[in-house]
């Protein structure tokens, strides 16, 4: 294929959909991560409101979804438009790079001009039109021969997010609001989140990234040049018979790494990245304070309810997560957070919401496997 295509009639979508979420147990469990849920009351999962959210752009025939072998029968049954030659299935969980890069080797493969994006199946953007002209302008830019990040405006000095440093403006048609990349920066502490913010210069990374696949893949290769020998294995493998033999042979010793090691940081540094400012509001629903905040539907006396479940409520206020169907009481509690699964309940406070993800790796480490 010649790059004569248009830049957004060469755009492939990619949903990598992994992780547990384990700030978000006992709801969401290594069998059942988060984006196989509602968590905003939509009606939907995380995973079916991203995939609507990509079909006016790619077309329902160029997203890509890369998830575990594990939830191959949910992530189909949610999504009955995913073809299987656009499923890619993980042997065990690898970090965004293996991901990311393997979705972008496979579509190469297909396209040798293929633009990718890369969105999280787990994140809440409810302006979908402004979030549909950003990934616009980003492939636009990206056609350019850069790699593209969706940078979203703090609403607060977090140290929950790594931050993007903006520079000056770029001259590219079709992208106003595109701009350089001076760097990137790790999740900072408070005192230098407060900075970031009060300078205007910095934008939260939500790990949103536009570019040309083979792009995407070079700096890979710099980086990371096992890691690549070992993807493009597998990508060669992919569409042919040897595809389960040499997965099989390959996956184990990948290494895990996140994509904004391999590439977005060592790219930016050769002046290779650029950023377009979202205008839409963002959530990563990192913990049930996330979920407390974005939920403005079913609130009984400031508590949330998600779920079926049926609540008494008195002078009390926070988010409920019901999963079964018993009465659940509620009396002068405030920033409550109660979590009811059949096997395991969770009460916690919105201020201790993060520390949920320290009990997930003590109940590792003490054997309780079986309710992870």
């Amino acid at each position: 294929m010649s790059n004569n295509r248009a830049p957004i009639d060469r755009f492939f979508s990619v949903i990598p959909a992994g992780g547990i979420g384990s700030r978000l147990w006992p709801l969401s469990r290594a069998s059942a991560p988060k984006f196989l849920h509602d968590l905003t009351g939509s009606g939907q999962t995380l995973l079916q409101d991203t995939w609507d959210r990509l079909v006016p752009i790619a077309g329902k025939d160029r997203i890509l979804v890369v998830t575990g072998k594990v939830h191959k029968s949910a992530v189909l049954e949610q999504i009955e438009d995913l073809s299987t030659d656009n499923l890619v299935l993980e042997l065990s969980p690898k970090d965004s790079t293996a991901a990311i890069a393997l979705a972008a080797a496979i579509l190469m493969k297909r396209e040798p001009d293929v633009i990718i994006g890369s969105f999280a199946a787990d994140h809440v953007i409810t302006e979908d039109v402004a979030f549909q002209a950003a990934v616009h302008e980003a492939v636009a830019v990206a056609a350019t021969g850069k790699i593209v990040t969706i940078g979203i405006a703090p609403t607060e000095p977090s140290v929950g997010f790594g931050y993007i440093k903006v520079g000056e403006s770029l001259d590219v048609a079709r992208a106003p609001s595109a701009k350089h990349v001076v760097n990137f920066v790790e999740k900072p502490n408070m005192a230098n989140a407060r900075l970031y913010v009060q300078s205007g210069e910095y934008l939260w990374n939500a790990g949103m990234f536009i570019a040309p696949a083979s792009l995407l893949l070079q700096q890979v290769e710099k980086s990371e040049p096992a890691l690549y020998e070992s993807l493009m294995k597998i990508a060669d493998a992919w569409d042919t018979d040897d595809r389960k033999v040499v997965l099989e042979k390959t996956w184990p010793s990948l290494k895990k790494i996140a994509i904004d090691y391999s590439v977005a940081e060592p790219a930016a540094e050769a002046g290779l990245v650029a950023v377009v400012p979202a205008t839409f509001s963002w959530h990563d629903v990192g913990d049930f304070a996330a979920i407390a905040e974005l939920q403005s539907q079913g609130r009984r006396d400031n508590l949330a309810v998600l779920g079926n479940a049926r609540v008494l409520a008195d002078s009390s206020s926070g988010i409920l997560v019901s999963d079964t169907d018993r009465l659940i009481a509620l009396i002068g509690v405030e920033d409550i957070i109660v979590v009811d699964t059949p096997d395991a309940l969770l009460v916690t406070t919105k201020e201790h919401a993060q520390r949920v993800k320290s009990l997930v790796d003590v109940l590792k480490a003490t054997g309780h496997s079986d309710i992870l």
